[in-house]
């Protein structure tokens, strides 16, 4: 675990907000995956690291060429339609007879066609639409002005190639995991190449500590960090995890590659294990994101500063609890990360609705338990953050955009502390 030097302050009481909103920090930029930076790692660490963002700067060059060629005529389609957060057209309950029917097939065969050359697939798109044309664009492209994300360093035209981000790559590989299972024959053999793929994939994208980044090949900034963000981590592990056992709609896979899997998820693992943040020498929980070299909590956008994220906290408390045994160590983990959300719950407080005068958090006598997304590695007080890196203690001084835009409380930690007190009493830990 990396020992994070500050002040142990926690709050037994409900975290109050201050009288007067006082801004306490700026938020400091994520720092990308370099040469330079791969360089000031021991020099046991730099041969993997250094081999890796080689790989991932080929994969790029690759992408691009593979798209610049469908090009060369001049024919350039419009980019496919930004879909909704999550993406869409990818249903995953439907009777396992579904998926050998047309429309399932339709689906999975864009899904196929958007695959990129190094074998992952954008995000928010909705793939119920028409297949990839030759020369269109991989993802939407976007188009915003450079003051709209500032934080956002990756070209404009290129961005979330390959992602992890809200649900992406994950759920198309699950879709077309169903589609072949559902076609043992010939006719399923181009969805398992794919499948088979996009597994790839995310084996290549996973850092040599174990985590992954948010989108790969990289694209600097935020992007290169090690990821928790929105369950992103999580669901890969998730995934590989059913890989690995090849039973379901995963058993065509070759065993080469689910032992790859499987070897992938320890990987995972350990590193969630190293990366919880201890404070004054006790063990709390995870950022949002974590520097790729140093491990420390990172930022990412504008308004989400470095910090314990009490949200992707919760997951991985439960991923613990699901696939990372019984050792003492990991009860130790678990134990400690439950404590911290239980002293940090926040009662009597209500984030309500959007109004006239947008969301706020409002005195509410026998409401709670809800949590603040963020809390600060140095007090541990809840902390918000704004588009202009503002770093604020009191949320109802974020402008309204955010403050209506982003998820700053919510009830998801409660899963995890249920989860943990059914995880008690089970011997096999599930």
């Amino acid at each position: 675990m990396r020992i994070f030097k500050a002040a142990l302050c926690v709050a037994l009481a409900v975290p109050a907000m201050a009288a007067g909103a006082e801004e306490i920090g700026r938020m400091t930029p994520a720092a990308p995956i370099t040469d330079a930076r791969i360089a000031q790692l021991p020099p046991a660490e730099q041969p993997a690291w250094r081999a890796y963002l080689a790989r991932s700067r080929a994969l790029m060059a690759a992408d691009k060429a593979a798209l610049a060629a469908e090009r060369a005529d001049g024919v350039r389609p419009a980019s496919p339609p930004t879909g909704p957060s999550g993406g869409a057209g990818m249903p995953l309950d439907r009777p396992a007879s579904w998926y050998a029917g047309p429309v399932a097939r339709q689906t999975a065969d864009t899904i196929v066609s958007f695959q990129t050359p190094a074998g992952g697939w954008g995000k928010n798109v909705d793939r119920s639409g028409p297949p990839r044309q030759r020369g269109q664009a991989y993802v939407p492209e976007e188009h915003l002005p450079p003051s709209a994300e500032s934080d956002i360093q990756a070209d404009p035209a290129w961005r979330y190639v390959g992602t992890i981000d809200n649900n992406a790559t994950t759920s198309e590989l699950r879709f077309l995991a169903r589609v072949q299972a559902a076609l043992p024959g010939h006719e399923g053999d181009p969805y398992r190449a794919a499948l088979a793929k996009g597994v790839r994939y995310l084996l290549t994208a996973q850092f040599p500590n174990g985590g992954w980044p948010q989108v790969f090949p990289l694209q600097g900034g935020y992007h290169d960090a090690l990821t928790f963000n929105d369950d992103a981590l999580a669901d890969v592990v998730a995934l590989l995890t059913e890989v690995r056992a090849r039973r379901g709609d995963y058993a065509a896979l070759a065993p080469g590659l689910a032992a790859e899997a499987g070897a992938a998820v320890d990987r995972a693992l350990a590193v969630i294990m190293k990366t919880q943040v201890v404070i004054g020498g006790t063990r709390t929980i995870w950022g949002q994101q974590h520097d790729a070299l140093t491990l420390q909590p990172a930022g990412a956008r504008n308004f989400e500063p470095a910090s314990l994220s009490s949200y992707e906290s919760a997951r991985l408390l439960v991923l613990l609890m699901q696939h990372g045994g019984r050792s003492p160590a990991v009860q130790s983990a678990v134990r400690d990360g439950v404590a911290w959300l239980r002293a940090h719950a926040i009662y009597g407080q209500e984030w309500t609705a959007a109004g006239a005068d947008g969301r706020r958090l409002v005195a509410r006598p026998g409401a709670g338990p809800i949590w603040a997304r963020y809390y600060d590695l140095r007090s541990m007080q809840p902390v918000f953050g704004d588009r202009d890196r503002r770093i604020l203690d009191d949320v109802n001084a974020v402008s309204l955009e955010r403050r209506n835009g982003y998820s700053w409380f919510g009830t998801q930690p409660q899963k995890a502390l249920d989860r943990y007190a059914r995880w008690q009493g089970a011997p096999t830990g599930n």
